[in-house]
């Protein structure tokens, strides 16, 4: 956050409290408790403009810590700051559940939008994921970077994969050998946690598609699976690395922003049509969500934060097992303690919210590397349909963040861990240069 942007921040808070108090105890429709006793998450008092055409909006949410930004715009009042009072933030039981829910739609008793893996609204759009029917979609803002990571079951401590995941080809050669492939699981196909896996996996030169079988396992259940043996290693966000560690059934092998520092990973999206339909009240959604999101990235509310997402409604897990994490300290399992860590979850900060187009077009390039695009497609023209960036930036300029807007859609040349770079201004010679792809 600039200096201008965090003065704007600490002088407004207080101003706000009261405000956010009044709506929080008057908001209706609620599916968890709104009551709050701490200081607004507000950065300044409501701009004037357009009034919503709605005053509600379903979103749903997978029980992981960067979905932060809604709940905390549902349990501080935010949306009804906006003039959006009715907005219901609804937990899904996986990826699935949610995809599904977003092709029915509100008025087929399914959700508006979603707190979503990014790539999930352009496989949308396209059909990829369901079943040929295009659903337009809009992704109106990222929700943070970082705070994922790749755990490992604990039968395999001893051989200390860390990065490098080649420490695991004989194991995965032997089980291969006797008919009966490693299991690595993620939460969807094509979606973040499968990106990542399948990166890690590939950088070792392990072949996710034919040395080892991925299964897709909801994030909240993957500890669970790890207990019974269902799976050798998974790819999840916070907190179930944490879970895992705390019940003692496994460790982190490596977090998620140590493979590319400072990755794109969640999205706000919303279904096009209700966007085109809604205008005003996209940008009252959008407001609210930047305005959790400087919240959320306060140090001083991680604790706060913690406890309200291990709320029963929530997540239902203990606080410690998504606070350390949340202020950086990791944790591994294996005897490694990282204080302060650099790949922290971050949800504001050097533009962190602003949905990049060149980082859309690296998770559309992965799903064409991985077969799950047609290698044809017009990733620059897709991105262009579903990227809302511009509605980013009217919400950012209507909240006095324009400082936080960067100069460009683009946050350049990106380099992952083992040297392989992604230009997006030449996508293409990204595939070239990786060995292992979908053949």
């Amino acid at each position: 956050m600039s200096q201008l942007s965090r003065r704007k921040f600490l002088f407004t808070a207080s101003a706000t409290t009261a405000a956010t108090l009044l709506l929080n105890s008057c908001s209706g429709g609620s599916e968890a408790p709104t009551e709050t006793t701490s200081s607004a998450a507000a950065p300044g008092p409501v701009a004037e403009g357009p009034t919503p055409e709605v005053t509600t909006a379903k979103l749903g949410f997978i029980a992981l810590t960067d979905s932060a930004p809604l709940i905390i715009a549902k349990e501080k009042g935010i949306f009804a700051k906006y003039g959006m009072p009715d907005v219901e933030v609804l937990k899904q039981a996986s990826w699935g559940t949610t995809r599904d829910n977003l092709v029915l739609g509100s008025g087929g008793g399914g959700i508006d939008g979603a707190h979503i893996l990014t790539p999930m609204p352009y496989l949308m759009t396209t059909g990829a994921i369901t079943d040929g029917r295009q659903v337009p979609m809009n992704i109106l803002a990222r929700l943070n970077v970082d705070g994922q990571g790749i755990s490992v079951a604990e039968k395999y401590k001893e051989l200390g994969v860390q990065l490098d995941s080649s420490l695991l080809m004989d194991n995965v050669e032997q089980a291969k050998a006797a008919g009966d492939q490693m299991k690595f699981a993620v939460t969807f196909p094509g979606g973040t946690h499968d990106l990542w896996m399948r990166y890690w996996l590939a950088a070792g030169g392990i072949n996710p598609d034919t040395d080892v079988s991925t299964i897709v396992v909801p994030p909240p259940q993957m500890v669970a699976n790890m207990k019974t043996g269902t799976m050798d290693a998974f790819c999840v966000g916070e907190p179930w690395n944490a879970q895992l560690i705390s019940q003692g059934v496994g460790y982190s092998a490596v977090t998620t922003g140590q493979l590319w520092n400072n990755h794109p990973e969640k999205a706000l999206s919303v279904r096009a049509d209700w966007v085109e339909q809604n205008p005003n009240a996209a940008k009252a959604l959008l407001m609210a969500v930047q305005e959790a999101q400087m919240w959320c990235e306060q140090a001083e509310n991680k604790t706060e934060m913690a406890t309200i997402l291990s709320k029963r409604a929530w997540f239902n897990v203990p606080a410690a097992d998504i606070e350390d994490r949340a202020k950086g300290t990791f944790d591994f399992g294996d005897g490694r303690v990282e204080q302060s860590s650099e790949h922290v979850m971050k949800f504001w900060d050097d533009s962190i919210s602003y949905p990049f187009k060149s980082h859309d077009l690296w998770f559309l390039t992965e799903n064409m590397r991985w077969g799950y695009l047609p290698a044809d497609t017009d990733i620059v023209a897709l991105v262009d349909q579903v990227n809302r960036e511009d509605l980013w930036k009217e919400a950012a300029t209507a909240l006095g963040q324009e400082a936080a807007i960067p100069d460009s859609t683009s946050r350049g040349v990106e380099t992952f861990f083992d040297g392989i770079e992604f230009d997006p201004e030449n996508p293409m010679a990204y595939l070239d240069a990786v060995a292992i792809k979908k053949a």
